[in-house]
């Protein structure tokens, strides 16, 4: 039997780096975001060019205009998700059953909005990537092409940290550096080995 572990966190919490170190440990992963590179590359592209002309160049989305044609725009931000998740969800779909059928003991499943959309209820257990507000806020305002603006958009299409963290079976705060980062999450497979089925509701903090 196959765990999934349902990985999440906002934005600039540290959640590629955490996904990283599952991966580094040998644990197969799915990276929603990734797939959706590979979507802007490939199948979304039409649909996306027809929804929201001049996004696309070349056959490939331009995720600055895609990202200009929907800032502040919750309608259209709703069609361009109508078109993408679907298509993620289906290649989400086809990793996880491909980790059954090799008989993967624990897969992992990296989504940004996992909560949001209810996603969890596709997961044996909830692993929130966490820091604490000045850290993330610092992080984001770091990245090149980043605004306060982008930033506040971001956060309201999120749920808030805290209640995030209040919903999650494990949690990683990546605030304290990559060492202890890695620490937690050897923590938390040490905590899964030899469970099956879904994980007991209660709270498990990793220990740095």
């Amino acid at each position: 039997m196959t765990f999934v572990l349902g990985l999440t966190g906002s934005i600039g919490m540290g959640k590629s780096t955490t996904a990283a170190l599952f991966v580094k440990r040998g644990v197969p992963l799915h990276d929603a975001d990734a797939a959706v590179h590979r979507l802007h590359r490939g199948r979304a592209a039409g649909p996306i060019a027809a929804a929201f002309p001049g996004t696309v160049i070349d056959g490939v989305v331009d995720r600055a205009k895609l990202g200009a044609a929907v800032l502040g725009k919750p309608e259209a931000l709703r069609q361009l998700e109508a078109i993408i998740h679907p298509l993620v969800r289906e290649e989400e779909e086809a990793f996880v059953a491909g980790c059954r059928k090799e008989g993967a003991g624990l897969a992992v499943i990296d989504v940004p909005l996992l909560l949001e959309t209810g996603g969890e209820s596709r997961c044996d257990a909830v692993l929130v990537v966490t820091a604490p507000a000045e850290v993330q806020r610092e992080r984001v305002l770091a990245r090149q092409g980043m605004t306060a603006e982008k930033l506040a958009a971001s956060l309201s299409r999120q749920m808030p940290d805290a209640e995030k963290r209040r919903r999650a079976h494990f949690l990683v705060d990546t605030s304290r550096g990559l060492m202890a980062a890695d620490r937690q999450v050897g923590s938390i497979l040490t905590a899964l080995a030899g469970r099956p089925g879904r994980v007991a509701a209660a709270k498990l903090q990793a220990e740095s």
